[in-house]
């Protein structure tokens, strides 16, 4: 009896640090088998702990890639280039490569690997680590819509996908690559706005991160505008009213507007030194 099902790519995961991890971790979940996947790793302690924890094997970076299809690059941007020189003798463009190093264009890429070899620049998020990942994707010069819908399909096991063009992966940076940060850094002062009203920490703690996951369920699955949703809580001559009006005073939207600009121009800089020729 001919198994009819279309054979899985095999993946391998250059850098299995948090986020490597996580999606080695989430390929599991989402049914590849761990003969399909392969990793790489400095540390020889390290990846002796991820192959007990997962049973994935770990090879050096050419025998990974000899192995895979898809090749997922997702060590720090100073390591770059040290992979890269070894990558390009062995990698053709019969291989994907699959960059989630943040702010390297897919042009460094397209310029140290052989001709043709199609690129996709992600920009993940660390939800990745409960599958609750926002990334955006861009195609490079020689990826097609199949490379495109192929990493839609990784990347989806461990959350959410969208494609942008690749001249705006600084803003998805700003917004949702950074963007779990801001959250963390709001719950953590309402935590503390807890403690000053006098709360104990670990209630206001429970208070708030349940607020947030709420608020979070209800903007993902109501399909309602946060607008709708906010006046939904906001009584005339209410708390809440006073709060806003009190957000409003202090110029909180206009922080996080310029926040977010500051962080978009943060990340064009340190791709801008991989952007030239």
């Amino acid at each position: 009896m001919h198994e009819n099902r279309a054979r899985r790519p095999v993946i391998a995961v250059f850098g299995a640090g948090k986020i490597g991890e996580a999606l080695l971790s989430g390929l599991l979940h989402g049914g590849w088998a761990p003969g399909e996947l392969v990793f790489t790793e400095k540390s020889a302690e390290r990846a002796a702990a991820l192959t007990e924890a997962h049973g994935i094997a770990s090879a050096d970076v050419a025998g990974a890639a000899a192995q895979a299809d898809v090749l997922v690059v997702a060590v720090k941007p100073q390591d770059i280039e040290p992979l890269l020189d070894q990558l390009a003798p062995v990698v053709d463009k019969s291989k994907l490569v699959v960059s989630l190093c943040a702010g390297l264009p897919t042009a460094l890429f397209e310029r140290r690997l052989a001709a043709g070899v199609p690129v996709v620049r992600v920009m993940p998020n660390t939800p990745m680590l409960v599958n609750k990942a926002m990334s955006a994707i861009s195609a490079g010069a020689h990826a097609a819509p199949e490379h495109l819908a192929l990493v839609e399909d990784v990347l989806g096991v461990v959350g959410k996908v969208v494609t942008v063009p690749e001249s705006q992966q600084d803003a998805v940076t700003a917004l949702s690559g950074s963007g779990p940060a801001y959250f963390f850094f709001l719950v953590e002062a309402m935590i503390d706005a807890g403690i000053l009203l006098g709360l104990p920490r670990a209630v206001a703690q429970d208070l708030i991160v349940q607020s947030a996951v709420g608020a979070a369920a209800m903007l993902d699955e109501g399909g309602n505008h946060p607008v709708t949703l906010r006046e939904a809580v906001t009584s005339p001559a209410g708390t809440t009213i006073m709060a806003i009006r009190e957000l409003e005073r202090h110029g909180v939207r206009a922080a996080l507007i310029a926040a977010i600009e500051a962080a978009r121009d943060r990340s064009a800089e340190l791709g801008a030194a991989h952007r030239q020729g």
